[in-house]
C-alpha cells in the first residue's frame, strides 16, 4: 500500500465518524422540510440531546439511558416547535432559531447547576459511553492488502450509531418512495390542501414529521456526546445543525443525495485534524484555521450559490389553514 494510500485511511475513518452527526441531523431536516416545517432548530435540539444524553448517561453509568433522555429532550424541543408553527401557525424562522437560542442558555444553566464545572459535564467513562464495535474477522482480514486495511480501519471499529446512521439513509428513501406514509408527507409539503380533501390530517402528518426530526436529531446529539466525544461541552454542536441544513440544500432534499453532501462536510472537517497531509504529499502548505474554516466556507458558498437553484417542498415554511392556502 502506498503511503498516501495509508494516510487516507485514518482520514476517511475520520470523516465517516464526523459526518454521522451532520447525516443525522440532515435527515431529520429532510422529514421535517418533506412535510412543510422549515426547522432552524436543528442545532438547538442537537444540543439539548447531547447535554442531558451525557448527564443522564453520568449519573446513571449506562450510555443507553442517557441516549434515551437525549432524544426525550430533543423531541420535546421538536413538540414546542410544532406547537409555535403547526398549531400557533407562528412564524417558522422563528421559532427555530428561538429553539436554538434555548438550549444554548438551558443546558449551560442546568450544567452550571449539576455539575459546576463551567458548564461541561464529568468525562464519560466505561458503561457511560458507546464502544467501537469491532466486525467478524477484522483480525484475519486485515492481513490482506489494501482490503485489509480498509475493512479493519475504515468499515470496521465504529460505534453502534454510525452504522445506524448510515443505515437510516436507505430506510428514509424506502419510507418517502415506496411507503404510503411517505407519499403523504412529501404531499404535505407540496399540496397540503389536496392531502385534507383526501380526509387525511395535515396538522397530524406534519406532527409525525417533527417527532421523527426530533428522534433524529436527538441521535445526533447523544452520539456527539456519548460515541464521537466523552461528554458535553458547552455549545459543542458548533454550527453542526446550520451545516447539517445547508448539506441538505445542496442535497435537494434527497437522502441518497444527502448523504454524499454529509460525507463531503465530514471529509472536510477530517482534513483539519491532519494539516500535515497536504505538505507530506503535495508540498503545499496550509494554515490549520482554514483547514478548520472549509466546512463553514463551503457552507456559506452552498446556501449563497444554491438557495435558488434547489427548489424546496412548495408549502415548505408557509403554515398550513384549513380550507386557505397551504
Amino acid at each position: 500500500m502506498s503511503e498516501l494510500a495509508a494516510d487516507l485511511i485514518p482520514v476517511l475513518d475520520s470523516t465517516l465518524r464526523l459526518s454521522t452527526p451532520l447525516l443525522l441531523a440532515c435527515l431529520a431536516g429532510l422529514f421535517s422540510e418533506r412535510a412543510g416545517v422549515f426547522d432552524l432548530g436543528l442545532e438547538g435540539k442537537m444540543l439539548a440531546a447531547a447535554f442531558f444524553s451525557a448527564a443522564v448517561a453520568f449519573l446513571t453509568d449506562s450510555v443507553w439511558t442517557g441516549l434515551a433522555a437525549g432524544v426525550l429532550a430533543s423531541v420535546v424541543l421538536a413538540l414546542l416547535h410544532g406547537l409555535a408553527s403547526i398549531s400557533f401557525r407562528g412564524n417558522q424562522l422563528i421559532s427555530g432559531i428561538a429553539i436554538n437560542f434555548l438550549a444554548v442558555g438551558m443546558t449551560a444553566m442546568i450544567a452550571r447547576s449539576w455539575f459546576g464545572l463551567g458548564g461541561h459535564t464529568p468525562a464519560l467513562e466505561g458503561g457511560s459511553r458507546f464502544d467501537a464495535l469491532h466486525l467478524p474477522f477484522e483480525g484475519i482480514v486485515a492481513q490482506v492488502p489494501l482490503v485489509g486495511p480498509l475493512y479493519a480501519e475504515l468499515i470496521s471499529g465504529h460505534t453502534i450509531l454510525v452504522y445506524l446512521s448510515l443505515a437510516l439513509v436507505p430506510m428514509t428513501w424506502w419510507i418517502f418512495y415506496r411507503t404510503r406514509l411517505g407519499l403523504r408527507l412529501r404531499a404535505a409539503g407540496e399540496a397540503p390542501d389536496a392531502v385534507e380533501t383526501a380526509g387525511i390530517s395535515v396538522v397530524g402528518l406534519r406532527y409525525i414529521a417533527v417527532i421523527l426530526c426530533g428522534v433524529l436529531c436527538g441521535l445526533a446529539g447523544a452520539y456527539m456526546a456519548t460515541g464521537l466525544h466523552a461528554g458535553f461541552v458547552n455549545e459543542m454542536t458548533a454550527g453542526r445543525g446550520f451545516i447539517a441544513l445547508a448539506a441538505l440544500i445542496f442535497a435537494k432534499w434527497r437522502p441518497w443525495a444527502a448523504l454524499w453532501s454529509c460525507l463531503l462536510f465530514g471529509f472536510l472537517q477530517a482534513l483539519s485534524l491532519r494539516p500535515d497531509l497536504f505538505e507530506r504529499h503535495f508540498s503545499i502548505h496550509l494554515q490549520l484555521q482554514l483547514l478548520d474554516a472549509l466546512p463553514y466556507i463551503l457552507t456559506v458558498v452552498i446556501l449563497a450559490g444554491f438557495v435558488g437553484k434547489a427548489i424546496p417542498p412548495k408549502a415548505c415554511g408557509v403554515p398550513y389553514v384549513k380550507g386557505g392556502a397551504g
